[in-house]
């Protein structure tokens, strides 16, 4: 075996062990204790943790794509006899468009991605019931619908007048991010 052999088979099988591991791994579950967000403390959103834990996982995945691709085309390539210089260029660009095909896969995916969160400035305007009474001058809990989820928030009577239970109420303002201020709907106002 030539050198150039012996680098394109030791590329193609560091490349495929590593692929091989990693699938492995996710199969049995580990791979998501070591994925993109697995340093990331508890109290931080994951999905804003920045880039560099997105990107070690891209390197990793894109350079064992490159190696793989780059052994495995070039020993294609030497074994039909087209020469050194064509078989490293042909496994040079195998292992770009690995590497950049990688590389739209997680841009794919990560343009898929939502964080989940409810503002809560769309509950304003809103309508829901009462799901526990709001006394005078003290708080209860309502139900209303906000980005297509049915959500329970705490919440205080605008006017101060007591809200029961089953009463459909329309949200006024937030006090803060976990209280709605709410009002009885009447006849003469439509929900918006």
């Amino acid at each position: 075996m030539s050198a150039l052999q012996i680098l394109f088979a030791v590329c193609a099988g560091t490349g495929g062990l590593a692929f091989l591991i990693w699938l492995i791994l996710q199969l049995i579950g580990v791979a998501h204790d070591i994925g993109p967000h697995a340093d990331v403390p508890a109290d931080v959103d994951a999905s804003h943790a920045g880039s560099d834990t997105s990107f070690k996982l891209l390197s990793f995945q894109g350079v064992s794509a490159f190696l793989m691709m780059f052994g495995l085309v070039g020993l294609i390539l030497l074994q039909t006899d087209q020469g050194e210089v064509v078989a490293t260029i042909g496994a040079l660009v195998a292992g770009g468009f690995a590497l950049w095909l990688i590389a739209r896969i997680f841009s794919l995916f990560k343009s898929l991605q939502s964080s989940g969160t409810i503002d809560m400035r769309r509950a304003v305007g809103q309508t829901g019931s009462v799901y526990l009474t709001i006394s005078p001058k003290g708080t209860g809990k309502v139900q209303v619908t906000v980005q297509s989820r049915l959500m329970e928030f705490a919440a205080v009577s605008e006017s101060g007048e007591e809200l029961r239970t089953g009463e459909q109420v329309r949200v006024v303002r937030l006090i803060n991010d976990s209280t709605l201020s709410v009002e009885r709907l009447s006849a003469a106002a439509p929900p918006l």
